[in-house]
């Protein structure tokens, strides 16, 4: 996809999954963390962070792999990436059911989950893409950020209230 005319697929590659369980475990995440994130924000709003998502995490992939016709990068996990750290920006302290049977504060589930992320996207023999896995929960937090500035400081006093 190196032709402007075809720079659509930044976002459509985000409507097809390479398996049934990727698509199913990006479906049920969405389907927990949307109408959570959507109440908070707005419908507009979670629309917009979803597929703008799915965008920005493609981009740092799209240009390391630009040149490699080999490389395709496919799901909604880019998107789905955002709304769950958006979720997670709101909420810090609120348990993540790891595997949904271990209960984790959602704070401590994003680090790890950011720390996995950059450690497996330097991985060459991956056919996950884990750097769109990390740039959409990244831009998933700034979103919240940017959409609302003073919610930072209210993400700090969320973030002291170390309630585990």
């Amino acid at each position: 996809m190196r032709h402007p005319l075809q720079s659509y697929r930044l976002i459509t590659s985000g409507f097809v999954h390479v398996d049934t369980m990727h698509l199913i475990f990006n479906m049920i995440s969405l389907y927990f963390f949307g109408p959570l994130l959507e109440r908070v924000i707005g419908a507009e709003h979670f629309i917009l962070l979803y597929l703008s998502g799915i965008l920005v995490a493609n981009l740092p992939s799209f240009y390391k792999h630009m040149h490699n016709p080999s490389f395709a990068s496919l799901g909604a996990s880019g998107g789905v990436a955002a709304v769950i750290f958006a979720v997670i920006y709101f909420f810090p302290w609120d348990k993540i059911y790891l595997f949904y049977i271990i209960p984790i504060p959602s704070i401590l589930l994003a680090v790890g989950y950011l720390i996995y992320s950059a450690y497996m996207s330097r991985q060459d023999r991956q056919t996950v893409n884990h750097t769109a896995h990390f740039w959409g929960s990244v831009y998933g937090f700034l979103y919240v950020i940017i959409l609302d500035p003073s919610h930072g400081s209210k993400f700090i006093e969320r973030i002291l209230e170390v309630s585990i």
